[in-house]
């Protein structure tokens, strides 16, 4: 399928985003650790899970912008090098407020991965290949957040959980390594182009473009509800299991393994079902493909994951994450494949980056607000029931207003850009 430099780069791709998520899950893994040694309620520990966001979402639209101008390659080594360090620095909190630092930081350098990773599918895959690359390389964030559960819960329970954020910060600096000496940038491919921009001009198209349309800002808004059960799911889910349910560390621990293993099978087969439904309906147009495993997918996540609110049993919980979080990633290659589909290339890692800043802005309003919801109903449900009918209405605005973006002239963009 892949040629061996382009599978290269999709391997080295996949594991850094199996390290993303094992850095980015360690935190809530050993939460009830952590929440004890360091005396925070559920309110301090869900801003410390939204502090993440506060620096992940700028550099979201910031990395993007870098990968742009700087390269791919570059701006994503400079980010795995300075994450690892504070993924290691986490071990060194003292309280809610270094805490919360060392957070914004590492949630500064974790922003442009994926980002950098749309860019490089950019710079090495033809058109025809691009949902399929963005959707595998992808997929390693949630192996990573599968494994993240029993490599942390299990050093935290036999030695101690601060050693589990040092030893995960070593496998960052050694994947850094490899990756400088074994990957290069790319060239981008425009073989088979196809883009969903239609009598588009020769002119460069200038960023601000893109920033206002609806297809860009509607995709983000999906994209926001999509992080907002991600990180619902990957912020609290541990402690809902232990507090909620009364399971112990060690169950907790290996019962989270079972939606991220979902969610690994549906993001690897995202970008696969949408490029073989744009191959067989390609007279439907490119967005067609793409609207179709995002409508249909994020309504049934939505559904499973308010379910999952009001059922009674833990097996029935579960299950329905599990099948809400499975249903979820199924659309995770489909927000970047949009923008690769609809903006030029000189604009793909900037215009992302922008689409990923609002969509994580979700990280930011959801764990504290989910915290909070705790605090005062003592129960998970309402921010179950929550986090789904967001979704729902996603899904529907997709239908409407994700559509080709249309550029008629040099006069038209520089009108629609505001310049």
């Amino acid at each position: 399928m892949f040629s061996r430099e382009r599978l290269t780069v999709i391997v080295f791709l996949f594991l850094a985003g199996v390290i993303n998520y094992l850095d980015r899950s360690a935190l809530s893994v050993a939460a009830p650790f952590i929440k004890e040694d360091l005396h925070l309620s559920a309110t301090e520990l869900g801003i410390i899970f939204s502090s993440f966001s506060v620096g992940y979402a700028l550099f979201n639209f910031i990395g993007g912008v870098a990968a742009d101008r700087f390269g791919a390659k570059l701006t994503l080594l400079v980010a795995m090098i300075v994450w690892s360090l504070f993924t290691g620095a986490v071990a060194l909190a003292v309280g809610f407020v270094s805490l919360i630092f060392i957070r914004i930081i590492f949630g500064m350098s974790e922003g442009p991965l994926s980002t950098t990773i749309s860019k490089m599918v950019n710079n090495w895959f033809p058109e025809n290949q691009r949902a399929s690359a963005v959707g595998i390389a992808n997929s390693g964030t949630p192996l990573g957040g599968a494994i993240s559960g029993p490599i942390v819960g299990l050093i935290a329970v036999s030695f101690h959980w601060k050693v589990s954020f040092i030893l995960i910060m070593i496998i960052g600096l050694i994947w850094s390594v490899l990756w400088a000496k074994f990957v290069k940038e790319g060239k981008t491919s425009n073989k088979n182009k196809d883009l969903g921009v239609k009598n588009g001009p020769k002119e460069k198209i200038p960023l601000t473009f893109y920033l206002k349309q609806k297809t860009v800002l509607f995709t983000a808004f999906a994209f926001f509800t999509y992080n907002y059960i991600l990180f619902f799911f990957l912020t609290w889910f541990p402690s809902y299991l232990t507090e909620a349910r009364g399971l112990s560390v060690k169950e907790m621990s290996a019962i989270t393994v079972i939606p991220w293993i979902l969610g690994f099978i549906g993001l690897a087969s995202s970008g696969i079902v949408s490029d073989f439904i744009r191959k067989r309906y390609l007279n439907k147009g490119v967005l067609f493909s793409r609207k179709v495993v995002l409508v249909t997918c994020l309504f049934a996540s939505a559904v499973c994951i308010g379910l999952a609110g009001v059922v009674s049993t833990t097996v029935s919980a579960v299950t329905l994450v599990a099948l809400s979080v499975f249903f979820l990633y199924l659309t995770g290659a489909i927000y970047w494949a949009i923008i690769q589909d609809v903006v030029d290339p000189n604009n793909v890692g900037s215009v992302g980056g922008f689409m990923h800043f609002l969509a994580n802005t979700a990280g930011i309003i959801g764990p504290s607000l989910t915290g909070y919801l705790v605090d005062i109903s003592g129960s998970f449900t309402a921010a179950f029931l929550l986090a789904g009918g967001l979704a729902v209405f996603a899904s529907l605005s997709v239908i409407w207003f994700v559509q080709p973006i249309a550029t008629v002239s040099k006069e038209a963009i520089r009108l629609t850009a505001g310049e």
